[in-house]
């Protein structure tokens, strides 16, 4: 079974270099090894010193290098369902057909459904993936559940109704029903989501990376990071503190960095004492060919662990109480005054900061509805009792 590792942070903070670094040690362990872009910024070339194309290229004996072109994969490979959705939109008069790679997250679904495609090749043993900054990646990582959650509630009449519907939909709606081809591709795309998102889930095989550096905005950012991949469900097992000053360092001008760099590694220490934490040096050269990001490897990633199945945090859960049903999920570094939740019909919504996610209600659920909620410890708590017949 092949490995997928995702290495995420805040923009400027090494996620390439990083990455570029575990798939060198991979491919040297001798692991056919994919290193994968999907930041639209790329620069995995110009880590390696090599112009890519539009598919893998070999960049050193069991490497290749991806910078993914989603409209390249959106044309070339979903053709069918991207003809339709086209043609809905260019009959909306909303948006031009050109334009279907603006809407928000569909450039970053496509690239998820490439790397999954690739995955399931069996081509790779590792494939590592460096991802845009944290904002972009956990949309990219919320949008095929999102998405799936929204097929569900607007494709749930099937093909009959669709075929009902069709005859009026053109004058009544102005809406082009899909047709009995755009329908399968539909149902194929539906199918392929609800595979990626149990891949990404998989804890044997999905690991999420974060880099971080020592610094107050960083450090922040990366405790909302962990909180927010805890929320939907991602396993982190691994944080990297980049750009570490040397203690050694005999010139004054350093000394006040070297005693906040000091403070803040601490406290990285403090709160993620849980996750492995490995520390990199800041060089005294840029990290650019392959020898440069050796350094990386000789200095940081001969732990012989670094590739090992970490199962870290945790899923949400639903267990038997004595007065119903209890749902807990874990939220690191979340403020209660920023939890909010509610109950739709077959969902249970809970927001925090500028992310909201639905979880689905078991069956057993549908009849039972929240009677309270309490947040401690990291963990939200939310009570189910049954509903009172009349």
């Amino acid at each position: 079974m092949g490995r997928i590792y995702i290495f995420t942070g805040k923009g400027g903070v090494g996620k390439s270099s990083v990455a570029a670094a575990h798939a060198i040690k991979s491919a040297e362990e001798g692991k056919r090894t994919l290193l994968v872009s999907t930041d639209m910024a790329h620069n995995l070339g110009d880590i390696f010193e090599k112009r890519l194309g539009k598919e893998p290229e070999e960049v050193l004996p069991n490497l290749d290098a991806y910078e993914i072109d989603p409209d390249h994969v959106m044309s070339q490979e979903y053709a069918s369902i991207m003809k339709y959705v086209s043609s809905l939109i260019a009959d909306s008069g909303v948006l031009d057909a050109q334009d279907l790679g603006m809407i928000p997250g569909m450039e970053d679904l496509f690239s998820l459904l490439k790397i999954a495609e690739i995955y399931h090749s069996g081509q790779y043993e590792r494939i590592m993936v460096d991802c845009a900054p944290t904002g972009e990646t956990l949309s990219l990582l919320k949008f095929p559940e999102l998405l799936s959650w929204y097929m569900e509630k607007l494709f749930p009449i099937g093909k009959i109704g669709i075929r009902m519907l069709s005859p009026i939909s053109k004058t009544v709606f102005q809406v082009e029903m899909p047709n009995k081809n755009a329908l399968n591709e539909i149902e194929k795309l539906y199918l392929k989501l609800s595979e990626l998102q149990e891949l990404l889930k998989d804890r044997e095989i999905t690991s999420v990376r974060i880099v971080t550096t020592p610094e107050k905005m960083v450090v922040e950012e990366t405790k909302r990071n962990y909180m927010y991949l805890n929320l939907y469900n991602f396993n982190v097992d691994g944080l990297y503190v980049n750009r570490i000053l040397p203690r050694d360092i005999d010139n004054p001008f350093f000394d006040g960095w070297l005693k906040i760099q000091k403070e803040y590694l601490t406290y990285l220490k403090e709160c993620f004492s849980a996750l492995p934490i490995y520390e990199i040096p800041w060089y005294d050269e840029e990290l650019k060919g392959a020898d440069n990001v050796r350094r990386i490897v000789r200095d940081v990633l001969d732990r012989g662990e670094v590739f090992e199945t970490k199962v870290l945090t945790e899923r949400e859960t639903f267990h038997k109480i004595e007065e119903g049903y209890e749902l807990e999920v874990f939220l690191p570094y979340a403020n209660k005054e920023d939890i909010d939740l509610y109950q739709s019909a077959t969902d249970v919504v809970i927001k925090t900061g500028n992310f909201k996610r639905s979880i689905p209600l078991p069956n057993v659920l549908r009849k039972y509805a929240v009677t309270r909620a309490k947040f401690e410890g990291d963990r939200l708590q939310v009570r189910f009792e049954k509903e009172e017949t009349a």
